[in-house]
């Protein structure tokens, strides 16, 4: 009987829903964890099973460019990005202009929850010595990182996903999503310029003295940007893409100056393996006869995302139900036979959509974690006064590019 795999699936995702158990400090990696544990011990899942359900190379490609970011924070780069933008001259609409540019330029071309991760406390701690409400910078910040990730196939994880399950190619979906990606950093910052008027009226204190112990070592940061060159030639190189960013990895942590544990211990593992986790649990679920009994049902009715009609509302939904990384994971595990124009759309909307609640992305949880950790709290109520109608306007943009440039249909 699937009986047991069908209420361990359901109960994972519920986790991924909700974030946590009432009464335990767990969290959404946790969850996935637990599901794993009580798949092997029922038996449902083999060793060998499990192993052959994880996606081995996503992982590696994924494992491969947080080596290239931990480059950069090590470097310094974050930090002295999010300073000087914070303490930069100017007005409170300039200030936020320059934390969009900032957040969405980095995540663009590297992982978008460790821009968020490294850039959040520095952010929020120099705007409020400036005597402004940290709040909209936050918003624009995370918001802008959302958006600037939708652009590449390395921006954030679930479009690394899809770009490995589908084999695109890293220069058509980057001609495909640069566009509404661009346009929607403009809409963050005019929405958020607009909802937040009243705390961006504020004249600012003038910027004070950069703290102590922001160093910027140059040449390592020479070292990342020349990585990230040579992985973009690499990825129109006819070799497989995880190769070519391992190899990327593997001649970076062989420095002189920097340590191999500090660049592998900068790493997100909790998010390595959620993934492999999910990759577990979706497939053992895409083996029973209920899924196989949905993907026929879907399949007849015209359901499966290969339409915009049908994308956007799935999209908006699962990603602020269960985030975006689990909905893209879960979409994946079932819908067999996707034509490159609709995986572009999937990467984009389901980036976007991600920007409309605060459940919507992890990189919006770890604002809010990491921005609580300094004091300043950004509330569901506060990330949905702005995100919702900056989401929406994106995702029309989005909607009407990949329309009109023959992407996908309506």
């Amino acid at each position: 009987m699937d009986t047991f795999v069908i209420v361990v699936f359901v109960l994972t995702y519920l986790g991924m829903a909700f974030g946590s158990v009432p009464g335990l400090k767990i969290d959404r990696t946790g969850i996935a964890l637990v599901a794993v544990v009580a798949l092997l011990l029922s038996g449902k899942v083999g060793v060998r099973a499990m192993g052959s359900s994880i996606d081995v190379p996503t992982l590696l490609l994924l494992f491969a460019l947080m080596i290239v970011s931990a480059q950069f924070q090590l470097a310094g780069v974050y930090d002295s990005v999010a300073t000087r933008v914070a303490s930069g001259s100017g007005s409170p609409r300039r200030l936020l202009a320059l934390v969009i540019i900032a957040a969405g330029g980095l995540s663009a071309v590297l992982a978008n929850d460790v821009v968020c991760f490294a850039m959040t406390p520095i952010v929020a701690e120099g705007i409020r010595r400036r005597g402004l409400d940290p709040r909209p910078y936050l918003l624009g910040l995370v918001g802008a990182a959302n958006a600037g990730s939708a652009a590449t196939l390395i921006g954030n994880p679930q479009n690394i996903l899809i770009g490995q399950v589908g084999g695109l190619d890293f220069w058509d979906f980057l001609t495909a999503c640069a566009v509404p990606a661009l346009a929607s950093l403009v809409v963050v910052h005019l929405a958020i310029a607009w909802i937040w008027r009243a705390e961006l009226d504020r004249t600012p204190t003038p910027p004070s003295q950069l703290p102590a112990g922001l160093q910027l070592h140059r040449w390592q940061a020479i070292k990342g940007v020349c990585a990230l060159f040579v992985l973009a030639l690499l990825f129109a190189a006819p070799l497989p893409r995880e190769v070519g960013a391992m190899v990327i990895a593997g001649l970076l942590l062989a420095s002189r100056r920097m340590s191999s544990r500090e660049m592998i211990g900068s790493v997100d593992w909790h998010l390595l393996l959620l993934f492999a986790c999910l990759f577990v649990v979706t497939g053992a679920f895409a083996d029973t006869d209920l899924a196989r009994q949905w993907v026929e049902n879907l399949s007849e009715r015209g359901l499966f995302p290969e339409t915009l009609g049908t994308m956007v509302p799935l999209s908006l939904l699962a990603s602020n139900s269960i985030g975006n990384v689990p909905a893209v994971m879960l979409i994946l595990a079932v819908w067999h036979t996707p034509d490159p124009g609709a995986l572009t759309g999937l990467a984009l909307l389901s980036t976007l959509a991600g920007n409309f609640l605060l459940v919507g992305s992890m990189a919006n949880i770890i604002v809010a974690e990491r921005a609580a950790s300094v004091g300043a709290r950004l509330s569901f109520g506060d990330f949905a006064r702005a995100g919702i109608p900056l989401t929406l306007v994106t995702m029309a943009i989005a909607v009407a590019w990949l329309w009109l440039g023959g992407w996908m249909s309506w």
